[in-house]
């Protein structure tokens, strides 16, 4: 590793919830309660005391980072990872442990920190610029940078208070992503805009990367946590769960996080996997109708959904959508009539009161070898869909035949790997 930006030991923060809330009191009222104490104990022994609970936000953190290096920071909610990135900025203080840093911090925790609704965007601009550690000449230089990137030249005099959301959000990222500093902690800042945008966020965060500085990367997105970052740490309630290559960790939080098996039943009494129209019954991924999480890339995967049609008037379409193990949407398949290629003994108008079984397969030499999740749905002829809870999303992997791996070296790029018909013809004599 690099010379170090920033080590961390032992690093711990913990909060006290609960118990009795503090209220002002004077010296007087202190030293009386102190004096009651004793007694009310002894005339009330058994008497209830408001209880409070130590919670650690962090716990036993070690970590080091060298200079120049980007290092992403996973974890679910409540993990940990704005306490962290708030102890490294000096925000907070640490309960125990110690924080090593060298060089100046800059941080993005919260887009819009300092803003003024009354006063204008260009007010602003040098108002939050100050706030966020920037001097006058810093400010003064790059004005026109931070107004070209926020895309809001033409509102630069309006008072931000008639800004859209998405305006506001544009100027306060721009103002801190301009930001110079040797390590720069940012939290979930990327999500604000629209796709363009966020696109702009992202080639920001890389130009940073290119010029060598440090950068802690807090956030949920994980794509853009493997494009910026070399390493990446993986808390959990507060614990340095895994640290090391971003591949492999983000394998590893997914893998943990993902739940499902081949096949869920429902209780007739589930309500959240039924509306006014249509329950769901069950629904299974299967090879040559046996339930299976792991097929060859060769193999074909069946799909099966069990579900009971609560009135006989409305138009049922069952539905899948795959993804794969970063949460993009692979393809999905609708059972509309228009995309219907073989006969349906059953048709597409309404199918009446009743229980149906619904089965679409999902051709072999389509999907790659990696992991997947399947959300399994059923919409009526109004698009109303109605899919299952994210606790019983179908998990099923893919892997090598040992065939095409030997047709194919080095590994194959992307979710899908279809096996499609090549023509060569020789050209002229």
């Amino acid at each position: 590793m690099s010379e170090i930006a920033l080590r961390t030991v032992g690093l711990g923060k913990m909060y006290t919830i609960g118990g009795e809330r503090a209220m002002y009191r004077t010296l007087r009222d202190t030293l009386v309660q102190a004096a009651k104490r004793p007694l009310e104990r002894v005339r009330h022994p058994g008497a209830a005391t408001h209880a409070s609970e130590e919670l650690w936000a962090l716990k036993d953190v070690d970590l080091e980072v060298g200079h120049g290096e980007v290092l992403g920071v996973i974890g679910r909610n409540g993990s940990g990872k704005s306490t962290l990135l708030k102890v490294l900025s000096r925000i907070t203080e640490p309960t125990e442990g110690r924080v090593e840093i060298r060089g100046r911090v800059a941080s993005l925790l919260e887009v819009g920190t300092g803003f003024h609704t009354e006063l204008t965007g260009r007010e602003n601009i040098q108002l939050n610029g100050a706030i966020l550690g920037m001097t006058r000449a810093e400010i003064k230089s790059k004005f026109d940078e931070i107004v070209e990137f926020s895309e809001i030249a033409r509102f630069l005099d309006t008072p931000v208070k008639r800004y859209s959301s998405g305006m506001y959000m544009r100027l306060a990222f721009a103002v801190a992503a301009h930001l110079e500093s040797d390590i720069l902690a940012v939290d979930e800042v990327l999500a604000v805009g629209d796709a363009a945008f966020q696109r702009k966020c992202l080639g920001r965060m890389d130009d940073v990367r290119r010029q060598g500085r440090t950068v802690l990367f807090v956030s949920h997105n994980l794509q853009a946590i493997r494009s910026l970052c070399g390493r990446c740490v993986w808390l959990d309630a507060g614990r340095l769960r895994s640290m090391g290559e971003t591949q492999q960790v983000v394998t590893k939080y997914l893998a943990d996080g993902m739940a499902g098996s081949a096949e869920v039943e429902f209780p007739p009494d589930a309500a959240e996997h039924a509306t006014d129209i249509v329950r769901l019954r069950r629904v299974a991924l299967q090879r040559a109708g046996t339930p299976a999480t792991a097929f060859r890339i060769s193999e074909p995967l069946d799909v099966v959904v069990d579900y009971e049609a609560l009135t006989d008037s409305t138009v049922l379409y069952p539905s899948i959508q795959v993804r794969d193990e970063y949460g993009g949407v692979v393809f999905a398949s609708v059972d509309y009539p228009s995309t219907v290629r073989s006969p349906d003994p059953i048709g597409h108008g309404p199918r009446g009161l009743g229980s149906f079984r619904s089965t679409v397969r999902v051709p072999g030499e389509l999907l790659n070898a990696g992991a997947y999740t399947m959300d399994v749905g059923i919409a009526n002829e109004g698009i109303e869909w109605q899919h299952l809870d994210s606790n019983t999303v179908l998990r099923f992997e893919v892997f090598e035949d040992g065939v095409y791996g030997v047709e194919h070296r080095g590994g194959w790029a992307g979710p899908v790997r279809p096996r499609l018909a090549w023509k060569t013809e020789r050209l002229g004599s």
